[in-house]
């Protein structure tokens, strides 16, 4: 797999966060991938990214609790 262009991506985080500039990340999808990356550092972040399974999969493992540490 090639690496994903991020270049043009949207972030996105959640609205939850309460945009006090705390401990963030911020999500982006493009062409076959999804991004994530820590939002204090914006564009200067790395960022980690995900195949389209691979986070499907792990959004999936979200919402069944499975990242739950109670």
């Amino acid at each position: 797999m090639r690496a994903p262009d991020f270049s043009q991506a949207h972030w996105r985080k959640s609205r939850r966060s309460g945009g006090t500039g705390g401990a963030c990340v911020e999500v982006a999808r493009v062409v076959n991938a999804a991004g994530v990356r820590d939002s204090k550092l914006g564009d200067a972040s790395p960022i980690l990214p995900f195949t389209n399974r691979a986070w499907a999969a792990f959004l999936s493992d979200v919402k069944a609790g499975e990242f739950d540490p109670r």
